[in-house]
């Protein structure tokens, strides 16, 4: 078997915070995560209500919402987690204001790019690899996830995308949290696979919205968000990626009514741009 990709970040991390951590809700599908020491930056979104963004093949889509934050308020970063390279995931702003040394983790064909246009220490993922980043007496495994952007025919000309499961421990392998990110996916044969891999999951990210190009939907809307809870089987889920673009067609009110219709509602957790989610972790748990 393959030794793993690994990524080892600079800076100290010598008492890792494992009992608390948090998630800060930016917009679209723009978090940043804070967890053992790491500071992890999802997806970067920072075009503002009003603006375009491409999505390609000449189609377009005006933003609605605001960034919570500015690019230029963000903490220190240790990376950016990338879903795929889209206009509404890597925006002209991320491009050109992030600094060109900040690891990124991606697909292959958003690392492509990303090298082109001058970031120095980009990582791709297929499907099932997994990259080891290690901080000091912290360790993250982060496996890249399947992940279908478009039905048929049009998923072929969609950017790939992944999503990502990152498994937080410590220097002796123990796992202390589970967070699961969809990226923007369709509900498909392969995320059933993903439990059998990786039960036991704290914390679900899911893109939702509703997203259709040319009236065909290529992310997740309320029902199928709502069969991704019970696929993946997390413990707490937050539903992102909702409400910031045009092309977004199923609003979270309709989420939160399958949800209810589901009796699902104390292992959700809803955020607005700007809110935070504290979490608390009990203890670690043996790796798997």
């Amino acid at each position: 078997m393959r030794e793993p990709n690994s990524l080892h970040l600079p800076r100290r991390n010598d008492d890792p915070e494992f009992g608390q951590g948090s998630v800060f809700f930016v917009g679209t599908a723009t978090v940043v995560i804070r967890y053992a020491g790491f500071t992890i930056l999802t997806d970067p979104n920072f075009l503002h209500a009003g603006d375009h963004v491409h999505l390609g093949y000449g189609l377009t889509s005006v933003r609605r919402t605001n960034p919570a934050v500015e690019i230029e308020d963000l903490p220190p970063l240790d990376f950016v987690l990338l879903s795929h390279l889209h206009g509404d995931h890597f925006d002209r702003v991320a491009e050109r204001k992030l600094n060109k040394a900040t690891p990124i983790i991606s697909t292959r064909h958003a690392t492509s790019y990303l090298e082109k246009v001058g970031f120095t220490r980009t990582h791709a993922l297929k499907t099932w690899e997994t990259i080891e980043v290690r901080k000091g007496k912290a360790t993250l495994n982060l496996t890249a996830m399947p992940g279908t952007h478009g039905p048929g025919p049009l998923g072929a000309v969609l950017p790939p995308v992944m999503g990502s499961m990152l498994d937080f421990g410590d220097e002796e392998g123990g796992t202390r949290l589970r967070m699961y990110i969809s990226g923007d996916t369709l509900i498909h044969e392969r995320l059933r696979e993903i439990p059998r891999r990786f039960p036991d999951v704290d914390l679900a990210l899911l893109h939702l919205g509703g997203t259709r190009v040319l009236g065909i939907m290529v992310t997740m809307d309320a029902e199928q968000g709502v069969e991704a809870m019970r696929i993946i089987d997390s413990r707490t889920t937050i539903p992102i990626h909702y409400n910031d673009y045009e092309v977004f067609e199923s609003p979270l009110e309709d989420f939160k009514r399958a949800v209810g219709e589901a009796g699902l509602e104390d292992r959700v957790h809803y955020l607005g741009h700007g809110d935070t989610y504290e979490f608390e972790v009990p203890g670690a748990r043996d790796g798997t």
